[in-house]
């Protein structure tokens, strides 16, 4: 069986195959992961090359360093004319290629995950993390807007009422207040991790068992899904033309430096 990634765009992420499970680690710990235009689109690629089960029973998700991901490389998005949306599909495109994989897809959360790092994680099957992560969504008072059909899934996890005011407050969580919300699964030891993310694979995965019929059964529809990306594109239209996006994110940068 081949272990062998495609050809990557960005040299920002690792893989390896441990006990048959692929990890991705995204490995620009200095910008505290934050994700550039490559290192989403390689993303992508890679729950495409790993999902369908031939190269490996699952597949875990990670940073390295004290972040997870700080979501999207602002000042990236920032250097050339603003393309919100074009920014919002190479997201988009993560959270498909995880809902049709024939594995279970976990996100093991080392430490902060903000904006489209967060929503990504939610499009997963699994969430784990150490007592160091933390979740935030900080677009409403920077005048963006969620992405990854987060307006699907965070209602389907943490209930509609809760979900509005996350979204509305700019909410931050520890990583205890998300397991309380039903955003985690569960908190472990940073030593134990990626272990138990490919523990909790092992145990999906069993010889036998009807994971990938039950991973189709169980995950939103995809219909479902292009229908939130889709008010999601309509809402991420407006605050670009209306400016509040571009203020937002020089507001970040100006006082962040990402």
């Amino acid at each position: 069986m081949s272990d062998v990634p495609p050809l990557l765009s960005s040299a920002d992420l690792t893989i390896t195959v441990d006990s048959g499970v692929a990890v991705i680690a995204m490995s620009r710990p200095a910008k505290l992961n934050a994700l550039t235009r490559d290192m989403r689109r390689d993303l992508a690629e890679l729950l495409r090359h790993y999902g369908d089960g031939s190269q490996a029973r699952g597949v875990v998700i990670t940073g390295r360093g004290k972040a997870f991901s700080a979501g999207m490389d602002l000042r990236e998005a920032a250097a050339s004319e603003l393309d919100l949306l074009a920014e919002m599909k190479l997201f988009n495109d993560i959270t498909r290629a995880a809902l049709i994989t024939e594995v279970p897809v976990v996100a093991a959360l080392n430490g902060i995950a903000v904006g489209g790092a967060g929503e990504m994680a939610l499009s997963f099957d699994a969430r784990i993390a150490t007592a160091q992560a933390a979740i935030s969504w900080p677009e409403t008072g920077v005048g963006l807007t969620v992405s990854n059909a987060a307006s699907l899934f965070l209602p389907r996890l943490a209930g509609a009422s809760r979900a509005l005011h996350l979204i509305m407050n700019s909410a931050g969580l520890s990583a205890s207040q998300a397991l309380d919300l039903g955003l985690l699964d569960g908190i472990v030891e940073p030593e134990d991790l990626i272990p138990a993310a490919i523990r909790l694979i092992h145990r999906w995965t069993q010889p036998g068992s009807s994971t990938a019929a039950h991973l189709r059964l169980m995950r939103p529809s995809l219909r479902a899904v292009e229908a939130a990306m889709a008010r999601e594109a309509a809402a991420v239209r407006q605050v670009q033309e209306s400016g509040i996006a571009q203020a937002g994110i020089a507001m970040v940068l100006a006082g962040h430096g990402r």
